[in-house]
Protein backbone atom coordinates (compact mmCIF):
# COMPACT_ATOMS: atom_id res chain seq x y z
CA UNK A 1 0.00 0.00 0.00
CA UNK A 2 0.97 3.51 -0.80
CA UNK A 3 2.76 4.74 2.33
CA UNK A 4 0.98 8.44 3.37
CA UNK A 5 2.48 11.22 4.83
CA UNK A 6 1.14 14.78 5.97
CA UNK A 7 3.45 17.36 4.83
CA UNK A 8 3.46 21.15 5.96
CA UNK A 9 -0.52 21.54 5.76
CA UNK A 10 -2.24 18.16 5.01
CA UNK A 11 -2.10 15.22 2.79
CA UNK A 12 -1.93 15.91 -0.94
CA UNK A 13 -1.54 13.66 -3.44
CA UNK A 14 -2.20 13.22 -7.31
CA UNK A 15 -5.54 12.36 -8.01
CA UNK A 16 -6.32 8.80 -8.85
CA UNK A 17 -2.20 8.01 -8.32
CA UNK A 18 -2.25 7.82 -4.83
CA UNK A 19 -5.35 10.26 -4.20
CA UNK A 20 -7.64 6.98 -4.50
CA UNK A 21 -11.13 6.38 -2.53
CA UNK A 22 -8.94 3.46 -0.89
CA UNK A 23 -6.41 5.95 0.51
CA UNK A 24 -8.92 8.42 1.82
CA UNK A 25 -10.70 5.55 3.90
CA UNK A 26 -7.12 4.86 5.49
CA UNK A 27 -6.37 8.02 6.16
CA UNK A 28 -10.15 8.80 7.75
CA UNK A 29 -9.97 5.13 9.14
CA UNK A 30 -6.52 6.71 11.61
CA UNK A 31 -8.21 9.51 11.88
CA UNK A 32 -11.95 8.34 13.54
CA UNK A 33 -9.67 5.77 15.58
CA UNK A 34 -7.31 8.63 17.23
CA UNK A 35 -10.68 10.11 17.83
CA UNK A 36 -12.10 7.72 19.48
CA UNK A 37 -9.35 6.82 21.38
CA UNK A 38 -9.07 10.16 22.75
CA UNK A 39 -12.76 10.43 23.85
CA UNK A 40 -13.93 12.81 20.61
CA UNK A 41 -17.52 12.24 19.61
CA UNK A 42 -17.91 14.78 16.74
CA UNK A 43 -16.38 15.82 13.68
CA UNK A 44 -16.97 18.35 11.01
CA UNK A 45 -16.65 17.62 7.24
CA UNK A 46 -16.10 19.86 4.31
CA UNK A 47 -14.60 19.72 0.68
CA UNK A 48 -13.80 23.00 -1.75
CA UNK A 49 -14.34 22.78 -5.29
CA UNK A 50 -11.68 20.08 -6.65
CA UNK A 51 -12.73 17.76 -9.10
CA UNK A 52 -14.44 14.36 -6.53
CA UNK A 53 -14.78 16.56 -3.57
CA UNK A 54 -18.28 15.51 -2.26
CA UNK A 55 -17.37 11.78 -3.37
CA UNK A 56 -13.95 11.85 -1.17
CA UNK A 57 -16.03 13.71 1.31
CA UNK A 58 -18.85 11.89 1.59
CA UNK A 59 -16.31 8.83 1.86
CA UNK A 60 -14.20 10.28 4.41
CA UNK A 61 -17.52 10.58 6.34
CA UNK A 62 -18.81 7.40 5.98
CA UNK A 63 -15.65 6.02 7.75
CA UNK A 64 -15.91 8.13 10.50
CA UNK A 65 -19.41 7.95 11.44
CA UNK A 66 -18.67 3.96 10.78
CA UNK A 67 -16.61 4.62 14.20
CA UNK A 68 -20.16 6.14 15.94
CA UNK A 69 -18.97 9.27 15.58
CA UNK A 70 -21.31 11.88 14.76
CA UNK A 71 -20.70 13.55 11.29
CA UNK A 72 -21.77 16.89 10.37
CA UNK A 73 -21.39 17.69 6.45
CA UNK A 74 -21.40 20.61 4.67
CA UNK A 75 -24.24 21.04 2.51
CA UNK A 76 -22.34 22.41 -0.52
CA UNK A 77 -18.33 23.31 -1.16
CA UNK A 78 -16.96 25.53 1.58
CA UNK A 79 -13.74 27.52 2.32
CA UNK A 80 -11.47 25.74 4.89
CA UNK A 81 -12.32 28.17 7.45
CA UNK A 82 -16.37 27.87 7.09
CA UNK A 83 -14.91 24.23 8.07
CA UNK A 84 -12.86 25.44 11.11
CA UNK A 85 -15.47 27.97 12.78
CA UNK A 86 -18.06 25.00 11.99
CA UNK A 87 -16.27 23.04 14.67
CA UNK A 88 -16.31 26.09 17.57
CA UNK A 89 -20.27 27.00 16.31
CA UNK A 90 -20.86 23.07 16.45
CA UNK A 91 -18.95 22.08 19.78
CA UNK A 92 -17.36 19.31 17.31
CA UNK A 93 -14.04 17.78 18.45
CA UNK A 94 -12.44 17.43 15.01
CA UNK A 95 -12.41 18.91 11.48
CA UNK A 96 -11.74 17.24 8.08
CA UNK A 97 -11.12 19.36 4.94
CA UNK A 98 -10.65 17.12 1.74
CA UNK A 99 -8.57 20.04 -0.75
CA UNK A 100 -5.08 20.55 -1.75
CA UNK A 101 -5.76 24.23 -1.44
CA UNK A 102 -3.37 25.63 -3.89
CA UNK A 103 -1.74 22.75 -5.06
CA UNK A 104 -2.22 21.98 -9.39
CA UNK A 105 -5.58 20.81 -10.33
CA UNK A 106 -4.75 17.19 -10.41
CA UNK A 107 -4.40 17.17 -6.64
CA UNK A 108 -6.63 16.58 -3.88
CA UNK A 109 -6.19 16.49 0.09
CA UNK A 110 -6.65 15.80 3.62
CA UNK A 111 -6.58 18.38 6.57
CA UNK A 112 -7.29 17.97 9.59
CA UNK A 113 -8.48 20.57 12.18
CA UNK A 114 -9.03 20.81 15.93
CA UNK A 115 -11.58 22.12 18.67
CA UNK A 116 -10.55 25.24 18.74
CA UNK A 117 -11.13 26.35 15.00
CA UNK A 118 -7.34 25.98 13.61
CA UNK A 119 -4.84 23.30 11.70
CA UNK A 120 -4.37 20.73 13.96
CA UNK A 121 -1.26 20.74 16.09
CA UNK A 122 2.08 18.68 14.74
CA UNK A 123 2.23 16.21 17.67
CA UNK A 124 -1.27 15.37 16.70
CA UNK A 125 -0.96 14.81 13.22
CA UNK A 126 1.81 12.65 13.68
CA UNK A 127 0.12 10.42 16.09
CA UNK A 128 -2.79 9.92 13.67
CA UNK A 129 -0.34 9.40 10.33
CA UNK A 130 1.52 6.90 12.94
CA UNK A 131 -1.83 4.94 12.92
CA UNK A 132 -2.66 4.31 9.15
CA UNK A 133 -2.84 0.32 8.49
CA UNK A 134 -1.54 -0.65 5.17
CA UNK A 135 -4.82 -2.31 4.77
CA UNK A 136 -8.25 -0.69 3.96
CA UNK A 137 -10.82 -0.62 6.27
CA UNK A 138 -13.73 -3.23 5.22
CA UNK A 139 -17.88 -3.63 5.58
CA UNK A 140 -17.94 0.34 5.80
CA UNK A 141 -21.88 1.13 5.76
CA UNK A 142 -22.95 3.08 3.06
CA UNK A 143 -23.29 6.89 3.14
CA UNK A 144 -26.77 7.04 2.91
CA UNK A 145 -27.59 4.59 5.16
CA UNK A 146 -25.31 6.46 7.58
CA UNK A 147 -27.55 9.52 6.44
CA UNK A 148 -30.80 7.91 7.53
CA UNK A 149 -29.53 6.43 10.40
CA UNK A 150 -28.43 10.05 11.95
CA UNK A 151 -24.70 9.67 12.04
CA UNK A 152 -24.47 11.80 9.15
CA UNK A 153 -26.14 15.22 9.02
CA UNK A 154 -25.83 17.65 6.15
CA UNK A 155 -25.36 21.14 7.55
CA UNK A 156 -24.76 24.78 5.53
CA UNK A 157 -21.53 25.80 7.02
CA UNK A 158 -21.56 28.58 4.61
CA UNK A 159 -24.00 30.09 6.37
CA UNK A 160 -22.87 29.77 9.57
CA UNK A 161 -19.76 31.61 8.53
CA UNK A 162 -21.65 34.24 6.68
CA UNK A 163 -23.87 35.01 10.09
CA UNK A 164 -20.22 35.53 11.54
CA UNK A 165 -18.91 37.83 9.58
CA UNK A 166 -22.11 39.57 9.68
CA UNK A 167 -22.01 40.15 13.90
CA UNK A 168 -18.14 41.72 13.40
CA UNK A 169 -18.03 44.04 10.65
CA UNK A 170 -20.03 46.84 9.50
CA UNK A 171 -20.72 45.51 5.76
CA UNK A 172 -23.06 48.74 5.57
CA UNK A 173 -19.99 51.18 5.68
CA UNK A 174 -17.80 48.94 3.06
CA UNK A 175 -20.50 48.57 0.76
CA UNK A 176 -20.89 52.45 1.07
CA UNK A 177 -17.14 53.53 0.55
CA UNK A 178 -15.88 54.48 -1.88
CA UNK A 179 -14.12 51.24 -2.45
CA UNK A 180 -14.97 49.21 -6.11
CA UNK A 181 -14.14 45.74 -5.67
CA UNK A 182 -12.74 42.80 -8.35
CA UNK A 183 -12.76 39.67 -7.02
CA UNK A 184 -10.92 36.70 -8.41
CA UNK A 185 -12.34 33.42 -6.52
CA UNK A 186 -9.65 31.09 -9.13
CA UNK A 187 -12.53 29.02 -9.39
CA UNK A 188 -12.30 28.11 -5.61
CA UNK A 189 -14.16 28.13 -2.53
CA UNK A 190 -14.56 31.81 -1.71
CA UNK A 191 -17.02 32.63 -4.67
CA UNK A 192 -20.69 31.83 -3.47
CA UNK A 193 -20.04 34.30 -0.06
CA UNK A 194 -18.03 37.38 -1.75
CA UNK A 195 -21.19 37.35 -4.53
CA UNK A 196 -23.45 37.61 -1.18
CA UNK A 197 -20.92 39.84 1.06
CA UNK A 198 -21.02 42.76 -2.14
CA UNK A 199 -23.10 42.33 -4.79
CA UNK A 200 -21.63 45.19 -6.98
CA UNK A 201 -18.46 43.76 -7.12
CA UNK A 202 -16.78 42.55 -10.46
CA UNK A 203 -17.09 39.00 -10.16
CA UNK A 204 -14.36 37.02 -12.13
CA UNK A 205 -13.58 32.92 -12.19
CA UNK A 206 -16.73 32.53 -10.51
CA UNK A 207 -18.07 29.04 -11.73
CA UNK A 208 -17.95 25.94 -11.46
CA UNK A 209 -14.32 24.08 -12.94
CA UNK A 210 -13.03 21.85 -10.87
CA UNK A 211 -10.04 22.60 -13.41
CA UNK A 212 -9.04 25.64 -12.76
CA UNK A 213 -8.58 26.11 -16.31
CA UNK A 214 -5.89 24.05 -15.89
CA UNK A 215 -4.01 26.45 -13.39
CA UNK A 216 -3.02 25.97 -9.69
CA UNK A 217 -5.29 28.66 -7.78
CA UNK A 218 -3.07 30.00 -5.72
CA UNK A 219 -3.26 33.89 -5.27
CA UNK A 220 -0.14 34.91 -6.30
CA UNK A 221 0.86 37.47 -9.13
CA UNK A 222 1.60 35.58 -12.01
CA UNK A 223 -1.43 33.97 -11.41
CA UNK A 224 -3.33 36.95 -11.90
CA UNK A 225 -3.13 38.52 -14.44
CA UNK A 226 -6.37 38.80 -15.63
CA UNK A 227 -7.12 40.07 -12.48
CA UNK A 228 -4.15 43.13 -12.48
CA UNK A 229 -5.37 43.81 -16.18
CA UNK A 230 -8.94 44.53 -15.21
CA UNK A 231 -7.99 46.83 -12.68
CA UNK A 232 -5.50 48.79 -14.53
CA UNK A 233 -8.08 49.19 -17.92
CA UNK A 234 -10.72 50.20 -15.70
CA UNK A 235 -11.53 53.79 -14.59
CA UNK A 236 -13.56 52.74 -11.12
CA UNK A 237 -12.09 49.66 -9.91
CA UNK A 238 -9.86 50.58 -7.07
CA UNK A 239 -8.65 47.13 -5.31
CA UNK A 240 -8.75 43.53 -6.65
CA UNK A 241 -8.44 40.81 -3.94
CA UNK A 242 -8.45 36.57 -4.93
CA UNK A 243 -8.56 33.49 -3.10
CA UNK A 244 -7.31 30.46 -3.55
CA UNK A 245 -9.06 27.10 -4.00
CA UNK A 246 -9.98 26.90 -0.39
CA UNK A 247 -10.29 30.76 0.29
CA UNK A 248 -7.83 30.33 3.49
CA UNK A 249 -5.13 32.57 1.42
CA UNK A 250 -5.30 36.12 -0.17
CA UNK A 251 -3.76 37.64 -2.71
CA UNK A 252 -4.50 41.83 -2.83
CA UNK A 253 -4.10 44.65 -5.94
CA UNK A 254 -3.67 48.37 -5.28
CA UNK A 255 -5.59 50.66 -7.42
CA UNK A 256 -3.08 50.79 -9.99
CA UNK A 257 -3.34 46.76 -10.08
CA UNK A 258 -0.71 46.21 -8.70
CA UNK A 259 0.00 43.35 -6.31
CA UNK A 260 0.33 43.64 -2.95
CA UNK A 261 1.84 40.69 -1.48
CA UNK A 262 1.58 39.16 1.72
CA UNK A 263 4.31 40.63 3.65
CA UNK A 264 2.57 44.17 2.79
CA UNK A 265 -0.52 43.02 3.99
CA UNK A 266 0.48 41.74 7.04
CA UNK A 267 1.58 45.03 7.94
CA UNK A 268 -1.25 46.77 7.08
CA UNK A 269 -2.77 44.33 9.28
CA UNK A 270 -0.50 44.73 12.47
CA UNK A 271 -0.63 48.72 11.69
CA UNK A 272 -4.21 48.68 11.58
CA UNK A 273 -4.97 46.61 14.69
CA UNK A 274 -2.64 48.59 16.90
CA UNK A 275 -2.73 52.27 15.89
CA UNK A 276 -6.71 52.11 14.83
CA UNK A 277 -8.20 49.55 17.00
CA UNK A 278 -6.10 49.62 20.05
CA UNK A 279 -5.17 46.08 20.43
CA UNK A 280 -1.90 44.24 21.37
CA UNK A 281 -0.43 41.01 21.55
CA UNK A 282 2.44 38.88 20.00
CA UNK A 283 3.63 39.02 16.84
CA UNK A 284 4.10 35.47 14.92
CA UNK A 285 5.88 35.01 10.82
CA UNK A 286 6.71 32.24 9.44
CA UNK A 287 10.86 32.27 8.64
CA UNK A 288 9.89 33.73 4.96
CA UNK A 289 7.93 36.69 6.21
CA UNK A 290 9.94 40.17 5.69
CA UNK A 291 12.06 41.29 8.25
CA UNK A 292 10.23 44.67 8.18
CA UNK A 293 7.12 42.70 10.37
CA UNK A 294 9.80 42.80 13.40
CA UNK A 295 10.44 46.59 12.65
CA UNK A 296 6.74 47.54 13.10
CA UNK A 297 6.57 44.68 16.16
CA UNK A 298 9.25 47.03 18.00
CA UNK A 299 7.63 50.22 16.54
CA UNK A 300 4.25 49.13 18.90
CA UNK A 301 6.37 47.66 21.69
CA UNK A 302 5.09 44.10 20.84
CA UNK A 303 6.80 40.66 21.10
CA UNK A 304 7.94 39.21 18.15
CA UNK A 305 8.61 35.27 16.92
CA UNK A 306 9.56 33.66 13.71
CA UNK A 307 8.17 30.11 13.19
CA UNK A 308 9.21 27.37 10.60
CA UNK A 309 7.38 27.47 7.14
CA UNK A 310 3.70 26.21 8.19
CA UNK A 311 0.81 27.59 9.24
CA UNK A 312 -0.08 24.88 11.91
CA UNK A 313 3.54 26.34 13.82
CA UNK A 314 1.54 29.81 14.17
CA UNK A 315 -1.23 28.18 14.99
CA UNK A 316 0.32 25.97 17.76
CA UNK A 317 1.59 29.61 19.35
CA UNK A 318 -2.56 31.70 18.57
CA UNK A 319 -3.99 28.93 20.81
CA UNK A 320 -1.97 29.22 23.64
CA UNK A 321 -0.56 32.98 23.75
CA UNK A 322 -2.06 36.20 22.78
CA UNK A 323 -1.28 36.96 19.05
CA UNK A 324 -2.45 39.89 17.54
CA UNK A 325 -1.14 39.07 13.98
CA UNK A 326 0.51 35.70 12.94
CA UNK A 327 1.34 34.99 9.31
CA UNK A 328 3.07 33.13 6.26
CA UNK A 329 4.44 34.29 2.90
CA UNK A 330 2.36 32.27 1.18
CA UNK A 331 -0.85 34.48 1.89
CA UNK A 332 -2.22 32.56 4.72
CA UNK A 333 -2.73 35.21 7.65
CA UNK A 334 -4.68 35.39 11.30
CA UNK A 335 -5.57 37.90 13.69
CA UNK A 336 -6.49 38.37 17.05
CA UNK A 337 -10.18 38.37 17.62
CA UNK A 338 -10.86 34.96 15.02
CA UNK A 339 -10.72 31.86 14.96
CA UNK A 340 -6.66 30.98 15.02
CA UNK A 341 -7.00 29.90 11.17
CA UNK A 342 -5.96 31.58 7.91
CA UNK A 343 -8.67 33.17 6.71
CA UNK A 344 -8.23 34.77 3.02
CA UNK A 345 -11.88 36.44 2.94
CA UNK A 346 -11.82 37.71 6.54
CA UNK A 347 -8.35 38.88 5.94
CA UNK A 348 -9.52 40.81 2.88
CA UNK A 349 -12.97 42.69 4.94
CA UNK A 350 -10.73 43.79 7.72
CA UNK A 351 -8.71 45.83 4.89
CA UNK A 352 -11.77 46.93 3.37
CA UNK A 353 -13.16 47.73 6.46
CA UNK A 354 -9.43 49.86 7.27
CA UNK A 355 -9.77 51.68 3.87
CA UNK A 356 -13.43 52.32 4.96
CA UNK A 357 -12.79 53.53 8.23
CA UNK A 358 -9.60 55.99 7.04
CA UNK A 359 -10.44 56.77 3.38
CA UNK A 360 -7.55 56.44 2.33
CA UNK A 361 -6.18 53.72 -0.21
CA UNK A 362 -3.71 51.20 -0.11
CA UNK A 363 -1.17 52.99 -1.21
CA UNK A 364 -1.62 55.92 1.12
CA UNK A 365 -2.16 53.04 4.00
CA UNK A 366 1.46 51.06 2.84
CA UNK A 367 3.29 54.43 2.42
CA UNK A 368 2.60 55.34 6.26
CA UNK A 369 3.77 51.80 7.49
CA UNK A 370 6.85 52.91 4.98
CA UNK A 371 7.86 55.83 7.17
CA UNK A 372 8.23 53.44 10.44
CA UNK A 373 9.67 50.42 8.59
CA UNK A 374 11.45 51.71 5.17
CA UNK A 375 10.31 50.42 1.91
CA UNK A 376 10.92 47.13 0.55
CA UNK A 377 10.33 44.65 -2.61
CA UNK A 378 9.96 40.89 -2.56
CA UNK A 379 9.10 37.72 -5.07
CA UNK A 380 9.36 34.75 -4.86
CA UNK A 381 10.86 31.94 -7.99
CA UNK A 382 9.38 28.68 -7.95
CA UNK A 383 11.95 26.30 -9.75
CA UNK A 384 10.39 23.46 -11.32
CA UNK A 385 12.58 20.16 -10.95
CA UNK A 386 13.17 16.92 -10.02
CA UNK A 387 13.36 15.64 -6.90
CA UNK A 388 17.03 14.76 -7.62
CA UNK A 389 18.16 18.30 -8.23
CA UNK A 390 15.61 19.97 -5.73
CA UNK A 391 17.79 17.46 -2.49
CA UNK A 392 21.29 18.20 -4.64
CA UNK A 393 20.77 21.82 -3.99
CA UNK A 394 19.94 21.57 -0.83
CA UNK A 395 22.93 19.61 0.40
CA UNK A 396 25.13 22.29 -1.16
CA UNK A 397 23.44 24.78 1.26
CA UNK A 398 23.99 22.90 3.91
CA UNK A 399 27.27 21.85 3.07
CA UNK A 400 28.26 25.27 3.29
CA UNK A 401 28.98 25.25 -0.73
CA UNK A 402 27.19 28.41 -1.19
CA UNK A 403 29.55 31.32 -0.61
CA UNK A 404 28.33 34.03 -3.07
CA UNK A 405 24.82 34.98 -4.24
CA UNK A 406 26.31 36.24 -7.76
CA UNK A 407 29.23 38.44 -6.87
CA UNK A 408 28.02 38.94 -3.47
CA UNK A 409 29.06 37.43 -0.72
CA UNK A 410 26.96 35.74 1.76
CA UNK A 411 27.26 37.62 5.41
CA UNK A 412 24.98 35.70 7.47
CA UNK A 413 22.83 32.66 7.37
CA UNK A 414 19.53 31.66 9.32
CA UNK A 415 18.51 28.26 8.99
CA UNK A 416 15.17 27.97 10.81
CA UNK A 417 13.62 26.21 7.86
CA UNK A 418 15.58 26.34 4.60
CA UNK A 419 18.61 28.60 4.18
CA UNK A 420 18.46 32.17 4.40
CA UNK A 421 21.61 34.01 2.92
CA UNK A 422 22.02 37.41 3.89
CA UNK A 423 24.15 39.56 1.53
CA UNK A 424 23.46 42.77 2.95
CA UNK A 425 21.42 44.53 5.59
CA UNK A 426 18.53 44.91 3.49
CA UNK A 427 19.14 41.70 1.14
CA UNK A 428 18.72 38.48 1.29
CA UNK A 429 17.66 35.27 -0.41
CA UNK A 430 16.18 32.06 0.76
CA UNK A 431 16.58 28.72 -0.17
CA UNK A 432 13.70 25.99 0.60
CA UNK A 433 11.86 22.95 -0.96
CA UNK A 434 8.58 22.42 -1.48
CA UNK A 435 6.69 19.96 0.84
CA UNK A 436 4.54 18.84 -1.59
CA UNK A 437 5.73 19.15 -4.88
CA UNK A 438 8.87 18.65 -7.01
CA UNK A 439 9.26 22.32 -6.43
CA UNK A 440 12.53 24.51 -5.27
CA UNK A 441 11.12 27.93 -3.75
CA UNK A 442 13.47 30.72 -3.86
CA UNK A 443 13.00 33.81 -2.03
CA UNK A 444 14.55 37.57 -2.08
CA UNK A 445 13.67 40.54 -0.49
CA UNK A 446 15.51 43.92 -1.65
CA UNK A 447 15.20 47.93 -1.69
CA UNK A 448 13.29 47.70 -5.15
CA UNK A 449 11.45 45.53 -7.50
CA UNK A 450 14.86 45.51 -9.83
CA UNK A 451 16.55 44.46 -7.11
CA UNK A 452 15.05 41.63 -6.11
CA UNK A 453 15.03 40.36 -9.80
CA UNK A 454 18.73 41.22 -9.99
CA UNK A 455 19.32 38.73 -6.56
CA UNK A 456 16.85 35.99 -7.60
CA UNK A 457 18.38 35.62 -11.00
CA UNK A 458 21.87 35.68 -9.58
CA UNK A 459 20.66 33.40 -7.46
CA UNK A 460 19.48 30.72 -9.78
CA UNK A 461 23.13 30.48 -11.40
CA UNK A 462 24.61 30.42 -7.74
CA UNK A 463 22.25 27.40 -6.83
CA UNK A 464 22.64 25.20 -10.15
CA UNK A 465 26.98 25.77 -10.52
Amino acid sequence: MTKIKFGTDGWRAIIGRDYTEDNVRRVADATARWMVGKGMKKVVVGYDTRFGGKRFAEIASAVLASHNLEVIIGSSFVSTPMVSLGIVKTSADMGVVITASHNPPDYNGYKLKSVYGGPTIPRDIQEVENMILDSVPENIPSYDSLVQSGLIQSVDLEEIYLNHIRDHFDLDLINDSDIHLAYDAMFGAGQNIMRELFPSALLMHCDNNPGFKGQAPEPILRNLKDLSNTIKNSPTINLGIANDGDADRIGMFDEDGNFVDSHHLLLLLLYYLAKHKDMTGKVVVTFSVTDKMRKLADHFGFEFEVTKIGFKYIAEIMIEEDVIVGGEESGGLAVKGHIPERDGIWMGLLIMEFIAMTGKSIKELIHEIYEITGSFSFDRDDLHISNDEKWAIIDKCKNGEITHIGDKEILNTETIDGYKFFVSESEWIMVRPSGTEPVLRVYAQAPTATDVRDLLDAAHGSLSA
